[in-house]
């Protein structure tokens, strides 16, 4: 644990840093997108559309983030669910795995409450609700629709992340991927995949109303995911747990990426 600490703390930071942005973004673009009262909510007015212009939000936020200097460093897991999945990989160590985690939720948390302290009350108004993640057709259908879009996202990234010559390209898939699924399968679930980022939003609004099915069905349809992609025939090897490794920033992890 020392060891990993003492090595591997920027890494712990950048995981934190990067949900807590992620989250701060979910709560503006959520109140802009949301709120009764904003001018941009009254004009757009029709809610596919508003989904749409969330969806594009924050597929924009989660590229910049797998981008930037602290997403190529870390890895950009930004949630536990893909850290859960790359270490029953063998690609990351247990206590990174557990760091990570634990910076994760960390890092949610705080950038709710920063947004809480910028938007205020507009952030805790019950259309926006700190960006609650919950379906309108119950918890079984919230469960399946969870674990189906974890299951294509873990995918994406495993065929992806794992061809030298494609793996640039994961970024844009893991964009595209958020853009689509905000845009459609919001009302059914959220659209979380990620534990951390409902717990985050789930704490300042004491909604704590079907929070398990986040805390299960991501992880379980990213281990499915991963599960299914050791056993296609022509699958390549898991080379590391990045999911953009094209660049020249320190890997912590076990890593077998052509240099």
């Amino acid at each position: 644990m020392r060891a990993a600490l003492t090595s591997h703390w920027p890494e712990y930071l950048m995981e934190a840093a990067g949900l807590g942005l992620f989250m701060l973004s979910a709560c503006v673009f959520g109140t802009l997108f949301g709120h009764p009262a904003s001018p941009l909510a009254r004009a757009i007015g029709r809610p596919f559309v508003l989904r749409a212009f969330m969806g594009v939000a924050m597929g924009g936020t989660a590229l910049a983030l797998v981008l930037s200097p602290w997403g190529k460093r870390s890895g950009a897991h930004l949630n536990p669910s893909f850290t859960l999945t790359f270490y029953r990989l063998g690609k990351i160590v247990g206590w990174d795995a557990g760091f990570y985690v634990l910076a994760q939720f960390l890092g949610g948390i705080a950038g709710v409450a920063v947004a809480g302290l910028v938007l205020a009350r507009a952030l805790a108004h019950p259309a926006v609700r700190y960006v609650v993640t919950t379906g309108a057709y119950g918890s079984g259908v919230a469960f399946a629709a969870e674990f189906v879009i974890s299951f294509g996202l873990m995918l994406a990234v495993l065929v992806l992340s794992n061809v030298p010559a494609l793996n640039r390209f994961t970024p844009l898939a893991v964009a595209a991927l958020v853009a689509a699924y905000i845009t459609l399968e919001a009302p059914l679930s959220g659209m979380s995949m990620n534990p951390a980022r409902s717990f985050a939003s789930a704490l300042p609004a004491n909604f704590w109303e079907a929070l398990w099915i986040y805390f299960v069905a991501p992880p379980l349809g990213m281990l499915a995911a991963a599960e299914c992609y050791l056993r296609l025939g022509a699958a390549p090897q898991v080379l590391c747990a990045k999911l953009h490794h094209a660049n020249a920033a320190r890997c912590i992890f076990h890593c077998e990426y052509p240099s």
